[in-house]
């Protein structure tokens, strides 16, 4: 018959299996403890600069071209068509030198119109000058002889009133003779006054006719200027410019035939990023790199608008023109702004804008790794910007782009 027997007690192994886990529990605990591994970067991927102090200089460079100083467009006058082309670009010319022809009948005779509109006003003032005066002169006329019959009506009533005191005459008659007199100096006085009131319009009528006259004469004149200026010349001397007509081309009222610009006097016409255009100021030193010498000048203009995302600025030359230094030649411009002296500086971040703070990894252990810190910078130059605080002469940051590396403190440098 079979006996039952009781399992024996693994106590040994549950003494392990126990022990294991309290192990591997205290493992976790001390690996929770421990800083995360830091990410390695490579140093030939970075770009590190040192902090040191010295002067810095702060400029704006910007492209730009050189231009005449002084240029002069020739526009048509009059809508005409190309007949000569005498001179061409690049051609020297001196003041008054024929540089093409034009031609147009119709301003020709709108001249000649304008010219005779001009000799029938001088005919009309002509004609009322003549006929005002003939209407003086039969007034003075009348006038006389109503002079004259004033006179023998005055005598005639002066004559009665004695005659008619002495009986010799009536009463009625006497009175009839005074009255006739009195008549007449009425009318005499009314004969000059309108004496008076011709010879005052004769003066009005005239000068009007005058400024009709005056008038078309302008108007005259205008028009042979106009037609003077189809024989195109140079208004100065200097050389010619943009002269791309072709023989037979119908040139509109007001289109730039050419110009003429003076080549020995230019100046620097720089396009300067709107963001950087706020420090430049009037008088500021600058030089201008033509690729074959590098000139001396100061800022004459500022554009007060930005047009396309830049700043026009001129630029006065003040040193002598190197050889090759022609109008629209491109050049390269450099503006000094400010000349910082004695302040601590370093290479300028990727990213970190002037007079803020920006985060930035410092170099430690002799350069195997860098932590982040809290760099509060200043002014800034070309490739240079101030340091105001959390950096000292001698340390050693990162330059790099690290924004893939936000959330690290600290980074290993292979």
């Amino acid at each position: 018959m079979d006996t039952v027997r009781a399992p024996k007690k693994k106590k040994g192994r549950n003494i392990a299996i126990g022990a294991g886990v309290l192990a591997l529990t205290t493992a976790s605990v001390l690996l929770a403890g421990l800083d995360p591994a830091s990410p390695s970067v490579e140093r030939s991927a970075l770009l590190i600069d040192s902090v040191a102090r010295g002067d810095i200089v702060r400029d704006v460079r910007a492209p730009g071209t050189l231009v005449s100083e002084q240029i002069r467009y020739i526009t048509a006058q009059a809508s005409a068509r190309v007949e000569r082309l005498v001179s061409e670009s690049g051609r020297n010319v001196q003041t008054g030198d024929l540089l093409l022809g034009l031609s147009n009948p119709d301003l020709q005779i709108q001249t000649m119109q304008a010219a005779q509109q001009v000799r029938q006003a001088q005919i009309d003032l002509l004609n009322l000058r003549t006929n005002l005066r003939s209407q003086i002169l039969a007034q003075e006329g009348v006038l006389a002889a109503m002079r004259t019959k004033l006179v023998s009506t005055t005598q005639a009533a002066r004559a009665a009133d004695t005659l008619a005191t002495r009986k010799f005459v009536s009463a009625i008659e006497s009175t009839n003779e005074t009255a006739a007199a009195d008549e007449m100096i009425t009318r005499y006085r009314i004969e000059q006054e309108r004496l008076e009131l011709m010879k005052q319009a004769i003066d009005a009528q005239v000068s009007m006719q005058s400024s009709q006259v005056d008038q078309l004469k302008a108007i005259a004149v205008n028009q042979q200027n106009r037609l003077s200026s189809l024989q195109v010349r140079a208004p100065e001397a200097g050389v010619v410019q943009d002269l791309t007509l072709q023989l037979g081309q119908w040139v509109p009222e007001g289109t730039i035939l050419a110009r003429v610009v003076q080549p020995g006097r230019l100046k620097a016409v720089l396009r300067v990023p709107e963001s950087q255009a706020k420090d430049i100021r009037i008088g500021q030193k600058a030089l201008i790199d033509t690729r074959n010498g590098i000139i001396d000048g100061h800022v004459k203009r500022k554009d007060p608008g930005a047009q396309g995302g830049t700043v026009t600025i001129d630029v006065t030359l003040d040193g002598p023109l190197p050889g090759g230094a022609v109008p629209d030649l491109s050049v390269d411009g450099t503006v000094i702004i400010d000349n910082m002296t004695n302040v601590l500086h370093t290479g300028r971040p990727a990213f970190g804008a002037a007079g803020g703070t920006v985060s930035l990894f410092k170099l430690v252990d002799d350069g195997r790794a860098a932590v982040r810190i809290q760099v509060e910078l200043g002014r800034t130059a070309v490739n240079r910007v101030e340091v105001i605080g959390g950096l000292k002469v001698g340390d050693r940051v990162i330059l790099s782009d690290m924004t893939a590396l936000a959330r690290v403190e600290k980074v290993k440098i292979n």
